[in-house]
């Protein structure tokens, strides 16, 4: 009697550990459905669903890694750059958390760097942008070969330091009553220094990293064009007129270069566009 309880005692829990199993198994395919079906709704731009069904995803199989990293992408295709309404802030936000979450495992993720430098961006959190930048440039110049992505990086981080010097400059230029478009250097000649002590630097940095852009990617003719909105900057905090006259002549010399950089690049488009297949 003893033998055969013990024997219904095994069975049943065999039958629990099975049912388990299957329950898993049921769940693991379940969560491979939504996850697929997140994918489709993203491609369709419906980003809400998306969000909500590589959630469940999740939560089906919390292992389930790239349904996190998805929900984030979906969240942040939400956000609305400049709109700082509360709700627009809070699907920032779970992007932020969503992106985050995929680097507490896996710290290497491109993706999810990527799109924390672009997201602080567009936010306008710059100081914290340039940091995900750095962080995405390092990542990239480790690859082998090295990722092209780090150009972006770059040229971002010129078009941050262009903002840092641009505002307090054009501030300026309204309190001395000069034009936008007047020639400079800014007339006032303590208020230009004082405002130099820090735009001067920023505007340096910028014009490494567009530098380095152009490193990577000789062909970036938006990096020129910021190369050029720089040297501008630099202008109006020259000590003389002789050395403004250089800093425009730079900017001139990079809208040239930029210029024919597009055309050249139309026209290769074009011919490439109608040549004959081989």
């Amino acid at each position: 009697m003893k033998v055969v309880r013990s024997f219904t005692i095994v069975a049943l829990g065999a039958t629990i550990l099975l049912s388990l199993g299957c329950q898993e198994q049921i769940n693991y395919l379940k969560a491979r459905s939504e996850l697929n079906k997140g994918v489709t709704s993203f491609a369709a731009a419906n980003y809400q669903a998306a969000a909500i069904q590589f959630g469940t995803a999740m939560e089906l199989d919390p292992e389930l890694t790239a349904a996190k990293a998805y929900q984030a992408y979906a969240y942040m295709n939400q956000y609305i750059p400049g709109a700082e309404f509360p709700e627009n802030r809070e699907i920032a936000q779970q992007a932020i958390d969503g992106f985050q979450g995929v680097l507490d495992t896996d710290p290497s993720n491109m993706l999810a760097v990527s799109s924390l430098a672009s997201l602080y961006f567009n936010m306008k959190e710059f100081e914290t942008a340039e940091e995900w930048h750095n962080k995405r440039i390092e990542l990239a110049m480790a690859m082998t070969p090295p990722d092209p992505g780090a150009a972006e990086s770059y040229y971002t981080i010129g078009v941050i330091k262009w903002t840092e010097s641009y505002e307090p400059r054009m501030a300026a230029r309204a309190e001395m009553e000069m034009e936008p478009g007047a020639p400079g250097p800014l007339t006032d000649e303590d208020r230009r220094r004082e405002i130099a002590e820090t735009a001067v630097p920023a505007i340096n940095e910028g014009l490494d990293a567009l530098q380095n852009a152009l490193d990577i990617n000789p062909d970036y003719a938006d990096a020129m064009i910021y190369l050029n909105l720089l040297e501008r900057e630099r202008a109006d905090f020259a000590e003389s007129a002789e050395e403004y006259e250089a800093h425009t002549e730079k900017a001139n010399v990079w809208v040239e270069q930029a210029l024919a950089t597009k055309r050249r690049l139309a026209e290769e488009s074009t011919t490439n566009q109608f040549a004959p297949e081989e």
